[in-house]
């Protein structure tokens, strides 16, 4: 976990019947939040098996160099990956949902983005009740605009809300190659046997930036019409760039400490 609760401020808010969360970073906290997130980093990257394997077949600076060959470079990338990971932190530390798998381990390169839904989580269910879905879409910006949340919205809404199909047997695959079936069978059987309903699925809209989200995911939560239930999350962090840069250096330098 990256403990949020250790390094932000949070408000909560209701609109209309969706919820509306914002947590700020702490200015007197921001030392405490690099090293939490960075420690976090590795295992979106790499499964911590792998890494166990690659440490103690070829020792800590190898590892290191594993690592750091599958962070991205680009300013840009590592600002969206960044996001992703604290996206996906947040649902396994702050919600009842829990991350299917962290899909960043599979990409084709370091300096490209990912296609499709950018979060899905799951919650399994008790006795014969449905396989619920949270499909989530992440933006990481220095400066969050309308634009920038109308865009993710519009893919929120893409598949008639639901995730996507080409994303579900993605995560669906992935899981079966880790050995998860259960997880995989239910995705499976909620995809190709019964299909996935409105009432299955919930959204997540979260956005990292260095202004405030609020009004940006209170105008996008009011503007909404459909029916499913709908989650607006905005972490904000003043110094975004810089926070985003420290991070990835706390990452390599952690990696070649004695």
């Amino acid at each position: 976990m990256v403990k949020y609760d250790k390094w932000c401020d949070r408000t909560d808010a209701k609109v209309k019947t969706h919820d509306l969360r914002v947590l700020t970073g702490k200015d007197a906290r921001l030392d405490q939040a690099i090293a939490l997130v960075a420690e976090k980093v590795p295992t979106h990257f790499a499964a911590e098996e792998r890494l166990a394997g690659v440490l103690k077949r070829l020792g800590k600076e190898k590892a290191a160099k594993y690592i750091e060959a599958k962070l991205p470079q680009s300013v840009k990338i590592r600002s969206g990956d960044l996001g992703e990971i604290l996206a996906c932190e947040y649902v396994d530390e702050a919600t009842d949902y829990a991350m299917a798998i962290k899909r960043l381990r599979w990409k084709d390169h370091r300096e490209m983005s990912m296609r499709g839904d950018d979060l899905i989580a799951v919650k399994m269910p008790e006795g014969k009740a449905p396989l619920k879905f949270l499909k989530g879409e992440i933006k990481s910006r220095v400066a969050l605009t309308t634009a920038v949340v109308e865009e993710a919205r519009k893919a929120l809404r893409a598949n008639s809300g639901r995730p996507s199909p080409h994303a579900l047997t993605f995560v669906a695959d992935r899981l079966r190659e880790i050995g998860d079936h259960d997880i995989a069978n239910a995705i499976d059987d909620a995809q190709l046997k019964t299909s996935i309903k409105p009432n299955q699925v919930a959204h997540l809209l979260f956005t990292f930036s260095g202004n405030d989200p609020k009004a940006f995911l209170e105008e996008d939560l009011k503007s909404y019409k459909g029916q499913v239930q709908q989650y607006g999350v905005g972490l904000r962090v003043k110094e975004h760039k810089a926070f985003v840069r420290a991070v990835y250096e706390k990452v390599i330098a952690d990696g070649h400490d004695d």
